[in-house]
């Protein structure tokens, strides 16, 4: 198991746990939900099964029974509702002699269909049997996150604070992505874990498709480019599956990315044709908790204008690069030294520093320190001065983090230092801050100290986006 430490932690206590325990598990598509919950229970399962996407309640029911069948054979009855499912669910966990019954069920929201009664019948097979009972530990997983949060976890009928523990599975680190890759025998060097990474984010599923003695750019057009290269049409498909009018997701999607730093929810609505409302809001909060969009405001403006980000690393790059190019031929190897593939560079860079604030402070020291995580940018400067990285501080210091992509050490020059010392002068007059401002460099390989580069005061490298 690459990671996943402490909810390892959390499922074995409530495992060893006096008490029955109610456990949701969510999380994006391919993040590895399910292969972390077969892998530490493994043969302490008493019961799994999983739903099926797109499948009337009919076909889910049979599905159960068969699942039932398979795994206490003695079993020669029919199930035609979700409460005689559960009914015969209760008998055989009766009848098992484990000192702890773990019933798995994947999949949980794709259950719960028109008209099928899963969440009533899932409610009293809780609150009527497995609660009372000392032994029973009930994880429930789904990939729509906002399904399992809104349906099941906030749940305000009977199953409101029933939930004992909930766990939201992570994309990997850079860290464990570099343990995942060992793991599988890849030599890659740490520079060549972040290539990858802009690509594929920290999605385990899409690291184990990686072959050895491939190069990065090789591995990208292997498996993005090529015909029938895993990732594709992976976009769609990944949309379809989490939401029932993927489509419209999608749109959300394609307009969002249409700007690097993020759109204003009146800009959505403009780009996508949506109507402003309580719809557009929920798929808004669908997408934010699936892990493919961030809301966030900009420094001094913590409420107004909410600005929402791709953060999805595979479906920038599928926008970018692999949507228009489908009827058509590319050679991946020849895109790397083209202004498209700079521009879109430097942004998966910056994307890979704000997905590891946590290791960014640390290498700061300032861990331990109460902060907040914005952005910024001028609205009076004709320049377009912006910074993308703030860490605004309870210690009366306010970080300015420049991040630049480099495969060489970054050398500044007198117009990086022009730019640099206009941003803080420009920052400073605008939001009148009396912190004091200290400048955070972030470049794989650092910056080469010169005339220029005296403005910097903390220089991160690329061993510092690898701390675990």
């Amino acid at each position: 198991m690459i990671g996943r430490a402490k909810e390892i932690e959390i499922l074995e206590k409530k495992y060893n746990s006096t008490e029955s325990e109610f456990i949701a598990v969510y999380g994006r598509r391919r993040v590895g939900k399910t292969y972390l919950i077969r892998t530490q229970f493994q043969d302490r399962l008493s019961f799994q099964f999983t739903g099926t996407a797109n499948s009337n309640l009919q076909l889910q029911l049979l599905n159960f029974e068969i699942a039932i069948k398979e795994q206490y054979p003695a079993y020669e009855g029919k199930i035609k509702s979700w409460s005689d499912a559960f009914q015969v669910l209760k008998v055989i966990i009766e009848n098992n002699t484990a000192s702890k019954k773990v019933i798995f069920i994947d999949e949980l929201p794709w259950l719960d269909s028109k008209n099928s009664y899963f969440l009533q019948s899932l409610e009293h097979f809780w609150n009527g049997w497995a609660s009372a009972r000392k032994d029973i530990v009930l994880i429930v997983c789904g990939s729509t996150a906002s399904w399992m949060i809104n349906k099941l976890i906030n749940h305000k009928g009977g199953l409101h604070n029933r939930i004992t523990a909930k766990l939201k599975i992570e994309p990997f680190t850079l860290a464990e992505c570099k343990e995942f890759a060992q793991e599988k025998e890849l030599v890659l060097s740490d520079f060549q874990i972040i290539e990858l990474y802009m690509v594929l984010g920290g999605i385990p599923f899409y690291w184990n498709t990686i072959e050895k003695g491939k190069s990065v750019f090789q591995m990208v057009q292997s498996i993005c480019f090529e015909k029938n290269g895993l990732l594709r049409n992976e976009f769609t498909n990944v949309f379809k599956s989490l939401f029932l009018h993927g489509e419209k997701h999608e749109a959300i999607i394609e307009a969002i990315a249409s700007k690097n730093k993020g759109l204003t929810r009146e800009e959505i609505i403009k780009l996508s044709g949506f109507s402003n409302g309580g719809s557009l809001t929920r798929m808004l909060k669908e997408l934010e908790e699936s892990g493919f969009i961030r809301s966030y405001s900009a420094f001094g403006n913590k409420s107004k204008n909410m600005l929402y980000q791709l953060v999805d690393f595979y479906s920038a790059f599928y926008l970018k690069f692999i949507k228009p190019n489908l009827k058509q031929e590319v050679n991946w190897l020849a895109k790397i030294d083209t202004s498209e593939y700079l521009v879109w560079s430097g942004y998966a860079f910056e994307q890979v520093c704000l997905s590891h604030i946590r290791q960014i402070k640390t290498a700061l020291g300032i861990e331990g320190i109460d902060s907040s995580i914005y952005s910024w940018k001028s609205s009076q400067s004709t320049d377009g001065a912006q910074i993308d990285l703030i860490i605004d501080r309870k210690d009366k210091v306010i970080n300015m983090c420049e991040m630049k992509f480099s495969a060489l050490p970054y050398v500044l020059s007198k117009s990086d230092d022009l730019n640099l010392r206009n941003k803080f002068a420009v920052f400073k007059s605008e939001t009148k801050t009396n912190k004091s401002l200290q400048l955070v460099f972030i470049s794989p390989y650092g910056c080469i100290q010169n005339t220029y580069s005296a403005l910097i005061q903390n220089n991160i490298k690329i061993e510092d986006l690898f701390y675990n």
